[in-house]
């Protein structure tokens, strides 16, 4: 299906809402409160799957729970934006990046990094990424608490 020609309706947006805010909710009862049957959001979901609307489905966790207390975030600086796409291939290969953005200002590359501890972080840092060829430096910071971690509200 062509993302250009896929229009995301009142009831697209619905069935969104109630599922951003819970994932786990069953479509049974997302048709029942939408007043339109099971079949309809199953049919509607698919849709968005194939526009590329809905990209995936995750399971949100407390890392800390898992024995992972740092959340930090890296200002990565290139040496060269045209470094970008290899940076991030190999980025990706490091299991405590979970999150990377390309970025306008200070940085070309925030990133997000959940480790156990701060040995843990540091070894992340000096033992792989700042060892990726094309990163001139990087700039931690270190999440103290996360205040808001919610999904944007849809205008429904």
């Amino acid at each position: 299906m062509n993302h250009k020609e896929f229009e995301v309706d009142d009831l697209d947006r619905k069935i969104l809402a109630m599922l951003m805010r819970n994932a786990k909710q069953p479509y049974t009862d997302i048709a029942k409160h939408l007043s339109v049957s099971g079949g309809t959001i199953h049919v509607r979901m698919k849709k968005l799957e194939d526009a590329g609307v809905v990209k995936g489905y995750s399971l949100s966790v407390d890392y800390a729970k898992l024995g992972y207390d740092i959340c930090a975030f890296l200002g990565i600086y290139l040496d060269k934006s045209s470094l970008y796409d290899e940076a991030v291939k190999q980025l990706k290969e490091i299991p405590e990046v979970v999150s990377l953005h390309y970025t306008t200002g200070l940085y070309n590359i925030f990133a997000k990094v959940i480790c156990k501890d701060t040995n843990h972080l540091r070894e992340v840092l000096h033992d792989k990424i700042q060892k990726i060829l094309g990163i001139q430096r990087t700039e931690t910071f270190i999440s103290l608490e996360e205040g808001i971690d919610r999904p944007i509200s849809l205008p429904v």
